[in-house]
């Protein structure tokens, strides 16, 4: 499926009515930006917590929601084996990717991190972010997340973000 600038023009998308509380992702900047965080954000699977924190960052961008990044130091890192997958993000740079292995069960590429961004996102360096939906339990503040859509982006939804977000389906001009 390609892009079409007229289809978007004809079709522009509306962002979903924002509530006290919230904040919308199409407040968010583009290029996207990095900031700190002190929300608790933890990650456990089969009874084990793997990541928790609260001296995070976020990613922002447009229509997406944030992805969140653990330092080294708060994530159980023996149980992280690189893979052979690499993305190019336009904005951050390179990712490597990370297995997770957790009672005998291997996540494949649910984990990455950016070993060397881009200067903009000096912070993230050696930080590590997680697909929300292949574990047990990913919360922020103690609000389970509901993962991006799309299998792709690895944003994580709460109850304070207001949509709609790029990954489901038709979202992909936006």
């Amino acid at each position: 499926m390609s892009f079409s600038l007229s289809s978007f023009l004809t079709h522009p998308v509306s962002p979903d009515p924002v509530r006290p509380g919230q904040e919308s992702v199409w407040s968010y900047p583009r290029p996207a930006v990095a900031e700190r965080t002190d929300r608790h954000l933890k990650i456990v699977h089969r009874g084990f917590t793997l990541a928790e924190t609260r001296s995070g960052f976020r990613t922002l961008e447009t229509s997406h929601p944030p992805s969140y990044y653990f330092p080294p130091e708060h994530v159980a890192t023996m149980l992280l084996g690189e893979s052979h997958q690499r993305t190019q993000c336009e904005w951050k740079g390179q990712a490597r990717y990370f297995d997770v292995d957790i009672d005998d069960e291997v996540l494949r590429d649910a984990a990455w991190c950016y070993p060397n961004p881009d200067p903009a996102f000096a912070m993230l360096t050696g930080c590590f972010a997680f697909y929300a939906g292949v574990f047990d339990t990913c919360t922020v503040d103690g609000e389970n997340v509901v993962p991006q859509g799309g299998g792709f982006y690895g944003g994580w939804i709460t109850g304070d973000l207001a949509g709609p977000f790029k990954g489901v389906p038709g979202s992909r001009g936006w």
